[in-house]
């Protein structure tokens, strides 16, 4: 389980109308940011890397979605995402649920077949390996599907990150965030090493700088 993202409710009631504002923006960013790099972190597994990233980004997401609730009234919550959020988080479960299951039923039948090769003598396990070129199709599948799944749940809070820093102001050079990939819209990219981090790109009519 990731680390709590503190919530601002009762912080923030003491504070004036502008610092409510200014406070809610900084936390809602800083959560923000945290989930891009998350999201970005699962997706570079799925491309085989080796990621060390202690965030998880769908408890990330869900906390971020009850405290957006809680935020409703200072207008730091997009409803209209939930629904895309829950629809892509739903079909990356799905399609780990489908290919744990098929890699399984594959393993079962080769099984099969070997031990029936070895009672029969028969070259039942010869035919088993016609269905290897089924385990690569299935992985190209699941890795293809779940790659533009991380990546458009990537870009949808890049985005949101975006329009937060434009609306309240915020200095992007301030909310840095870590990235493992380098194909985002709407990003700097800034290298460090093999690391690669990103802010959010000031916009061409005056956003911030």
């Amino acid at each position: 389980m990731s680390e709590q993202i503190k919530d601002s409710v009762e912080a923030a009631l003491d504070l004036n109308e502008k610092e409510v504002y200014a406070h809610i923006a900084h936390e809602s960013a800083e959560d923000i940011i945290r989930i891009i790099s998350s999201l970005d972190a699962e997706r570079a597994k799925v491309h085989g890397e080796v990621i060390y990233y202690r965030d998880d980004w769908d408890d990330l997401i869900r906390q971020r979605i009850a405290k957006g609730k809680r935020h409703t009234a200072f207008d730091f919550y997009n409803p209209s995402l939930l629904d895309i959020w829950e629809d892509k988080v739903h079909e990356a479960k799905r399609i780990k649920r489908i290919t744990k299951a098929a890699y399984a039923a594959l393993a079962t039948v080769i099984a099969i077949a070997v031990v029936a090769s070895i009672l029969t003598r028969g070259a039942y396990v010869i035919l088993s390996l016609t269905l290897l070129p089924w385990v690569i199709f299935i992985r190209r599948y699941a890795m293809d599907k779940l790659d533009i799944i991380y990546y458009e749940l990537t870009q949808f809070f890049i985005d949101e990150l975006k329009m937060l820093m434009e609306k309240h102001d915020l200095n992007p050079e301030s909310y840095r965030f870590k990235l493992f990939s380098g194909d985002y819209f709407g990003v700097s990219i800034r290298k460090s090493g093999t690391a690669i981090y990103a802010v959010i790109e000031a916009s061409d009519s005056g956003g911030n700088g």
